[in-house]
C-alpha cells in the first residue's frame, strides 16, 4: 500500500497539532508506504521530526524561494497563457463565472512543470490582463479602482500560492492531502491527470482560516478579494474531485457540504491519543494556576486569554498563567505583542511563556484548569490530551471543541474575556466539580478518541480507496450521519466601506 501525504506548513518541517497527527499515521501504519509532499516557507527548513523507515522521501514545495528566472512564453503559447488567464481570473472574481477555474489551474500545471508559470505570471502582459478584468464595471473589485499597485501585490501572492503546482504528483497509490488549499494542489493535478484517488482530511477549515487572516492584512480590498476568491474556488475543486473527504468533526463537514462535497462522500473520523500515554496527571498545583499548551500564534487568540486572565487576577490576586509551546514561525511579534499586553495589564511575574517542554504532558499537569482560547480550531490536540490527563478545561467554542469535550468541561464564546473569566473562576473555585469533570473527560476520551481508533478509521479508507475499482471523483460511498449544524453568529469580512465580494454563504460563515 502506497500513500503520498501533501502537507502545508507542518509535518515533517514542524511541530504542532497536525504534525502529530501525521507522525502518528505514518508510525501507525508501518505496512504502509509513504512519501511526503511538503509545502514549506523557504525550503531550508530542517527536519523536525525523526523519519520512520517507511517513509520512503520528501520533497519540497517552497512558497518563497526565488522565482524561477525563465524568460514567459512568446507568440502563439503566450498568447494561449494569457487567455486561459483571463478565464481563470474572471472565474475568481466573478462568483457566477465559475466553470473555468478548474480547466485553467490543471493547465497551469503544465506551465509550472516546464517551469514558464511564475515569469508567465509576472509578465506585462498578464499584468495588463489582470488590470483589464478586475476593473470590470460587473465586477466587485471596480468599485475599490484598483491601481498598478494592486496589480503587482495581487500577481505576486498568487504567483507564490501556485508554485506547489510545479512539484510532480503521485502517479499510483493514495494522495492524501491532510489540510486544505495549497497542500491539496499535487493531489488535484494526480487525480486529473493519473486518476490516482484524492483523499481530503481537514483539522481546520482552510478556507476560514484565510478570511480571518485577511481581515487584517496589509493590502486594499481588490487584492483580498482576488486571493481571497482563488482560495474559495481552489476549495470548491478540492471537495469537488475528492474521492473522499475526512472531517476531523462535524462542524467541517457543514463547509464541506455547503462547498460542494457530495454527502455520501464524507466520512468523519475524529483525531485520537493514546491514553496511555496520557494518563491522569495526578495532584493539582497548590497555587490557582491556568495553564495553555499549544503552538503560539495570532489565531490562537493568546491577547484574549491574556486579558481574561487580568479579570481572573482582580478576584484571585495569587492565580497564574502558564503557557507553554514554541511560536510558529513568523509570529515572534505576535508573541513579543502577548508579553507587552501583560505587562501593560500589570500582571507581572504571574503570566509566564515557558516555550516548548519536553514532556508536553508536563504542561497539563501544572495548571489547575488547562485553558483554550483559539479562533479557529478543527478537532485540537491539546484539548483532548488535556481530556485524556484528566483536567478540566475551558475552551472557545470553535470548530470541533464542543464535539470533543461534550459535559466534560466549559465552551464560551471566542474572542470573550469575560466569558472566560468567569469559566475560569468557577472552575477555579469548585475543586469538587473540577475532579469530576476531569474524571468524565478522561473516560469520553477512552470511549470515543483514541489513537488506536484513528489509524484504523484510516488503514481502512486507504483500502477502500485502493480496491479493486478505480475510485474518481464521485464514486465513494461513505455514509456519515448528519448532525444538525449549530448556527454561529457571523461579523463582517472587512471594514464596512469595503463593497461585499458577493459570494455568499462562504463569507457570512467565516467569524
Amino acid at each position: 500500500m502506497r500513500v503520498t501525504l501533501l502537507t502545508e506548513g507542518t509535518y515533517p518541517h514542524a511541530h504542532g497539532g497536525v504534525s502529530v497527527w501525521v507522525d502518528q499515521i505514518v508510525q501507525g501504519m508501518p505496512d504502509v508506504e509513504f512519501d511526503i509532499i511538503a509545502v514549506t516557507g523557504s525550503g531550508t527548513e530542517g527536519l523536525a521530526w525523526e523519519l520512520p523507515a517507511n517513509v520512503r522521501n520528501v520533497t519540497t514545495a517552497p512558497l518563497w524561494g526565488p522565482a524561477d528566472d525563465r524568460k514567459p512564453p512568446r507568440g502563439r503559447s503566450l498568447k494561449r497563457f494569457l487567455d486561459a488567464y483571463e478565464r481563470f481570473l474572471h472565474a475568481i472574481l466573478d462568483p457566477v463565472y465559475t466553470t473555468h477555474f478548474g480547466t485553467e489551474l490543471y493547465g497551469f500545471a503544465d506551465y509550472a512543470r516546464q517551469g514558464l508559470l511564475s515569469s508567465a505570471l509576472r509578465s506585462e502582459p498578464a499584468l495588463k490582463t489582470l488590470q483589464h478584468v478586475w476593473t470590470r464595471a460587473y465586477l466587485p473589485t471596480a468599485a475599490s479602482n484598483p491601481t498598478l499597485h494592486d496589480a503587482l501585490h495581487a500577481t505576486d501572492l498568487l504567483e507564490h500560492a501556485l508554485r506547489p503546482l510545479s512539484v510532480e504528483p503521485p502517479h499510483d497509490g493514495v494522495a492524501h492531502a491532510v489540510s486544505g488549499g495549497l497542500a491539496a494542489l499535487p493531489g488535484l493535478i494526480a487525480s486529473q491527470q493519473f486518476a490516482v484517488p484524492f483523499l481530503l482530511t481537514e483539522h481546520g477549515i482552510y478556507l476560514r482560516e484565510r478570511y480571518l487572516g485577511y481581515r487584517t492584512g496589509p493590502y486594499r480590498w481588490p487584492v483580498k478579494a482576488l486571493l481571497l476568491g482563488f482560495y474559495r474556488m481552489l476549495a470548491e475543486e478540492s471537495y469537488s474531485r475528492a474521492a473522499l473527504v475526512t472531517p476531523g468533526n462535524r462542524y467541517n463537514r457543514r463547509w464541506e457540504e455547503r462547498g460542494g462535497t457530495p454527502s455520501d462522500n464524507i466520512r468523519t473520523v475524529y483525531n485520537g491519543v493514546d491514553p496511555d500515554l496520557f494518563p491522569a496527571a495526578g495532584a493539582e498545583p497548590a497555587t490557582p494556576t491556568l495553564s495553555w499548551a499549544g503552538r503560539v500564534d495570532p489565531i490562537k487568540d493568546l491577547e484574549t486569554l491574556i486579558r481574561a486572565f487580568a479579570l481572573v487576577r482582580e478576584e484571585m490576586p495569587d492565580a497564574r498563567l502558564r503557557m507553554f509551546g514554541g511560536t510558529a514561525r513568523g509570529a515572534e511579534g505576535y508573541r513579543d505583542g502577548c508579553i507587552a499586553l501583560a505587562a501593560e495589564l500589570g500582571l507581572g511575574d504571574s503570566v509566564v511563556f515557558e516555550g516548548r517542554v519536553e514532556d508536553i504532558q508536563d504542561a497539563y499537569a501544572a495548571g489547575n484548569v488547562v485553558m483554550l482560547s483559539s479562533i479557529s480550531e478543527g478537532f485540537p490536540f491539546t484539548l483532548i490530551e488535556a481530556m485524556s490527563s484528566g483536567r478540566a478545561t475551558v475552551s472557545t467554542d470553535v470548530g470541533g471543541v464542543r464535539e470533543a469535550v461534550g459535559e466534560t468541561g466549559l465552551v464560551v464564546p471566542p474572542r470573550e474575556p469575560a466569558p472566560m473569566a468567569r469559566a475560569a473562576l468557577e472552575l477555579l473555585r469548585d475543586p469538587e466539580r473540577r475532579a469530576r469533570m476531569g474524571e468524565q473527560a478522561r473516560l469520553r476520551v477512552i470511549e470515543q478518541f483514541t489513537l488506536r481508533q484513528n489509524i484504523d478509521g484510516f488503514r481502512g479508507i486507504y483500502t477502500e480507496l485502493l480496491g479493486e475499482r478505480r475510485w474518481l471523483p464521485n464514486t465513494v460511498v461513505a455514509v456519515d450521519p448528519v448532525a444538525e449544524p449549530v448556527p454561529v453568529p457571523v461579523p463582517a469580512i472587512g471594514p464596512a466601506q469595503e463593497p461585499e465580494v458577493g459570494y455568499g454563504w462562504w463569507e457570512r460563515e467565516a467569524r
